[in-house]
């Protein structure tokens, strides 16, 4: 199906896509949106306050009357409505990642960045994972697509994805806005702002949520996959004086998740008499018959995620003449404990019989703390002249420190264990004894860059666009891996005594990246842009449990060229953006295949280069004063273009083959509708979202893909009902989500049978209250 709707697609919306952007009005009340709105409607994707329809660059912008209507808590469901981007789906935040036009950085490696960098509220976010928490009191979201590398350059060569929150009101006002779903999950957000002083003004949310599962453990008969949050948030914004400006933001963040367990998609084999099993028939004909429906896991160790984080950032704001100051300093501490399930089954381990005739356990504890701290100093020149620019200077640093202990069956397949067997008469190496190891892991990251970006206005109508980035990269790591077993014994996924680790590594890498490009205004409403642009991504090392003196060798960095045409009109009720793209990447950061040691895992090398080619449109349409359709569409082919074989493998050719996580099509419409009752009104909105089928692992060394790995399209359509009454000072809203039911997996994470199938891929209702107070 991906392929014929691809090409119908393609040639209904040719006269359309050029560049990409999408906007929508910011006013939760759709009545009160005018044309001069939708003109007018404010981003920072540069860096300074500009209107969307004259900002070079494709971007994509979610405001908070879309995610509050689309009931959308986090990055993993916003991503729905942003058509050039994917979500993998980890066990835990740590391990999920964000690709953007079908790149980014998949990997368990400590010691390596995202290709794809986030934002909260101008502040870097060290890992991806960070931004995966719940999103509240969200202002809008802000998606530039492909290579970021002049004004955002640390981690950025595939987009950025940046959210901002809500600012203190001046006017006293409160909110509270409590959801209830199926299968005892709610969610309560309550918020007070207002004024404090004169010069000072100030708001505090709280946010509790709580979620019972959707996966039943037939092990215990307890529902896992659910969630227990906290969340705080308050912020202050001072002004010292008539040009000065202070914005204290403090955040805290406490969640405590029985998520997220693998399913049983494909029989593994391990227990086939289990409830458990899924309804399938395995790889038939080179097609794997996933069982979409399956709910259920047979766990005896629960796959969990304790985490929490706390932040504090400063952001001063300065008037200097006609030149605009800006000062953002930060410090974050995120701290992820992973408790993992790794046999997946409940009977494992408990044999007096030797692996692999009967089932191994398999269990992990990880718990990580990241502290990062930066600063960014930036100058914006006035903007009414012919030369407009802003320069600025970035530091950044991030300490990570991990342990990670493995409790695992004794291994004795091969004859691992022999020599330790003879030397201790007595002694044995069956499924349960237990043997265990701890990898103890830390990194350190520095990055400093000095950065410029700016346009010559040739005239009002054409001007010359420019960019110029100088980076410092520093990454150092260092590994301790112990085995715990009092004979040093090897078992599944523990390496034995004799290959305890003590590495250590440093690497120092600088980079220049540039940008070049053209603007010109058609007329008042149109615009057209060509740029090319650098994007670069820093060093690394793949640092994780396992791991080998193999692994000790540098990743390089990841350099990416980008050329975007765009263009974006605004007549009446009407917002179109589209873009046109093509980037290359060298040294392409991925997960090869490696064979060498007799057992397939996988390893972050430079695996290669990628192209990624496609068009994109986004669109608001606002049709009268109660009726707004909006939608975007992203058509993109990402490919292999040269693969680098590991070092002792044998490999094929793989150039042309798809990366992961790229569907070709991926698109969304939404509509919202609004019957006017005096002070009351009736909302009715609905969104429809498509996902082309996608490979969620790269293919093998000899170039074939696991069928396993295809993840098959799926679509889903969401909506709402609401009662908006006294002006919307109270709402009372009906909830469907998936109303379809639709089923759907959105990683294949390994193994030839595991999966990650969402809470989305199963239709289910809430009832939502909302009450405003002045």
């Amino acid at each position: 199906m991906g392929r014929l709707v691809k090409t119908k697609l393609a040639a209904v919306t040719t006269s359309l896509i050029l560049s990409s952007s999408f906007a929508s009005a910011s006013d939760e009340d759709l009545g009160n949106i005018s044309l001069e709105d939708l003109l007018n409607i404010d981003v920072t994707v540069q860096k300074r306050v500009e209107k969307i329809i004259d900002v070079p660059v494709a971007t994509t912008v979610l405001q908070k009357d879309q995610i509050n209507n689309s009931f959308t808590y986090n990055l993993e469901g916003i991503q729905a409505y942003l058509p050039s981007v994917s979500y993998r789906k980890g066990t835990t935040t740590r391990n999920s990642a964000v690709t953007v036009r079908g790149i980014g950085t998949i990997s368990f490696s400590i010691a390596a960045e995202p290709s794809v960098s986030t934002l909260v509220d101008g502040v870097v976010l060290g890992r991806s994972g960070q931004a995966f928490a719940d999103l509240y009191n969200i202002e809008r979201v802000e998606l530039l697509r492909g290579p970021q590398g002049m004004l955002f350059g640390k981690n950025a060569s595939a987009g950025v994805v940046h959210v901002i929150t809500e600012s203190p009101k001046e006017k006293f006002s409160g909110l509270f806005d409590s959801t209830v779903y199926q299968d005892n999950e709610y969610r309560t957000l309550m918020r007070v702002t207002g004024g404090l002083t004169d010069d000072t003004r100030a708001s505090i949310s709280l946010l509790k949520g709580q979620f019972g599962g959707y996966i039943e453990n037939v092990y215990n008969n307890e529902k896992v996959n659910g969630y227990d949050r906290t969340a705080f948030r308050a912020k202050l914004d001072y002004d010292i004086d008539s040009d000065t400006t202070a914005k204290f933001i403090m955040e805290y963040y406490n969640a405590d998740d029985d998520c997220c367990a693998d399913l049983e998609g494909l029989p593994s084999g391990r227990n086939p008499a289990s409830e458990a099993a899924p309804n399938s028939n395995g790889v038939v004909g080179n097609n794997a018959d996933i069982d979409l429906d399956q709910r259920f896991v047979d766990h005896d160790f629960e796959t969990r995620t304790v985490e929490k984080s706390n932040s504090f950032s400063v952001q001063i704001d300065k008037k200097i003449g006609d030149f605009d100051l800006t000062s953002i300093t930060a410090h974050r501490v995120w701290k992820n404990t992973e408790y993992r399930e790794g046999d997946f089954t409940s009977i494992a381990g408990d044999s007096d019989q030797p692996v692999f005739g009967v089932p191994f356990q398999l269990h992990d504890i990880g718990p990580q703390e990241w502290r990062q701290t930066s600063e960014e100093l930036r100058i914006a020149s006035p903007q009414d002249e012919a030369l407009v620019y802003q320069v600025g200077l970035f530091i950044w640093n991030m300490k990570s420190e991990r342990n990670f202990t493995r409790f695992a069956s004794c291994q004795n397949n091969a004859g691992q264990n022999d020599d330790i067997l003879a030397a201790n008469p007595g002694l044995t190496c069956n499924a349960n004894d237990i043997v265990d190891a701890t990898a103890y892991m830390a990194t350190e990251f520095d990055n400093i860059a000095l950065f410029g970006d700016g346009k010559f206005n040739l005239n009002d109508s054409m001007r010359i666009l420019f960019g110029l980035r100088y980076t410092i990269d520093d990454v150092e790591f260092r590994h301790n891996r112990i085995n715990n077993d009092p004979f040093g014994r090897l078992g599944v996924g523990v390496r034995n005594a004799a290959n305890n680790t003590n590495f250590q590594g440093a690497n120092e890498e600088t980079n220049f990246s540039a940008k070049l490009g053209y603007q010109l205004d058609i007329n008042k409403s149109s615009r057209v842009y060509i740029t090319a642009q650098q994007g670069y991504k820093g060093p690394g090392y793949n640092v994780f449990y396992n791991m080998a003196e193999k692994d000790t060798a540098e990743i390089g960095p990841e350099e990416s060229v980008a050329i975007e045409l765009g263009y974006k009109l605004q007549k009446g009720g009407f917002l179109l953006t589209t873009a046109l793209f093509q980037t290359t990447y060298e040294g392409f950061q991925a997960n090869n295949f490696d064979t060498s040691g007799g057992t397939t895992i996988t390893r972050l090398t430079n695996a290669g280069d990628v192209e990624t080619s496609g068009v994109e449109a986004d669109f608001v349409w606002q049709i009268s004063e109660d009726f707004r359709l909006n939608g975007g569409i992203a058509i993109t082919d990402a490919k292999i273009d040269k693969f680098n074989c590991p070092v002792g493998e044998v490999c094929s050719d793989r150039s042309g083959l798809d990366v992961p996580f790229s569907p070709d099509l991926k698109y969304n419409f939404t509509g919202t509708y609004q019957l006017p009752m005096g002070a009351d009104k009736w909302v009715f909105a609905g969104s429809y979202i498509y996902t082309d089928e996608q490979q969620s692992d790269l293919p093998s060394n000899t170039g074939d893909f696991n069928p396993a790995a295809l993840l098959p399209d799926y679509s889903i359509f969401n909506g709402m009902i609401s009662y908006s009454m006294n002006n919307d000072n109270m709402r009372v809203s009906l909830v469907a989500k998936n109303l379809f039911d639709e089923k759907f997996a959105v990683t294949y994470s390994g193994d030839g049978f595991r999966y990650q199938i969402p809470r989305m891929a199963d239709r289910h209702f809430g009832l939502s209250f909302r009450a405003k107070f002045k």
